[in-house]
């Protein structure tokens, strides 16, 4: 196909107002990082007549940041960890065993995606409570209390995902390891998670986006023990004042860890989500 020169020139002007649309907010936020408090509370500024690093230096000790990061990073990573092991062995029960039910589980499974977030809190908020009754095991307010909650929607796209995967992996590899007197846990483990590491990957990223940023769950199963980052931005807000400067001087520190991470492992995760896709 020959581009035409109006094509070529509409297609950089929608590209360039695209890219200005996403870009202007980020300019926004970071130049209102770098500016002193009274700057910030009048008009807009698109060139700041001042520029501090004191906003960066202030979100520790305004809100206790650190202890939030915390929650938010304990909570992610386990959710994430826990999601990605389960969701290993259920795609592969999927693509490799046949079992009885197996089209219903896989349909359940997907099906599972349709339903709004919102959905799932009473139920999850009464079954907590009943746990706590029966057993006195505290799960809201707790840390496995949100990271169970995070696995049930991190899971079914997870499942989702790395069955279409596996199933594209020749199913040879595994047969011939088992030949040479591996197990098919030995084969999953050694051949199968070795070729399904750009799916692995896309997975574990996609949940760790998905619980990193979550505030729905967290604000209804958190105390101010376990509070997460995402409730504690609003902790900037105060009744009398809102520290706009520091809010999104923490605004950007929390969005760190995701973009360090997508830049790291962006090739094994557009290549994971083609591949789990296209099957």
């Amino acid at each position: 196909m020959i581009e035409t020169r109006n094509f070529r020139i509409l297609r950089n002007v929608v590209l360039t107002i695209l890219s200005l649309w996403v870009a202007i907010p980020l300019y926004v936020v970071v130049s209102t990082s770098l500016k002193p408090l009274k700057d910030v509370a009048g008009l807009f500024q698109w060139i700041p007549r001042e520029i501090t690093a004191s906003p960066y230096l202030d979100i520790w000790t305004t809100v206790p940041l650190a202890k939030y990061f915390q929650n938010s990073l304990i909570i992610t990573v386990c959710a994430t960890l826990c999601s990605v092991t389960v969701a290993v062995l259920a795609a592969y029960a999927i693509a490799r065993l046949q079992f009885k039910g197996k089209r219903a589980f896989s349909l359940t499974v997907l099906s599972t995606q349709m339903f709004p977030g919102i959905l799932f809190l009473l139920p999850l908020y009464l079954i907590f409570t009943q746990i706590r009754n029966l057993t006195g095991l505290q799960l809201q307010g707790s840390y496995l209390g949100l990271i169970i909650t995070y696995m049930t929607f991190t899971l079914p796209f997870a499942i989702w995902m790395l069955s279409g995967y596996f199933a594209s992996i020749p199913k040879e590899l595994e047969e011939a390891s088992m030949i040479d007197g591996t197990g098919r846990m030995g084969a999953l483990i050694r051949v199968i998670l070795p070729v399904a590491k750009p799916g692995i990957i896309a997975v574990a990223v996609y949940s760790f986006i998905s619980a990193w940023g979550e505030v729905l769950f967290a604000s209804v199963l958190t105390n101010e023990t376990t509070k997460t980052l995402s409730l504690g931005l609003k902790a900037y807000a105060s009744e009398s004042d809102v520290f706009w400067n520091q809010l999104m001087a923490a605004s950007v520190v929390v969005s760190l860890p995701v973009l360090i991470g997508f830049i790291l492992v962006q090739k094994h995760l557009v290549a994971g989500l083609s591949s789990g896709a296209v099957k």
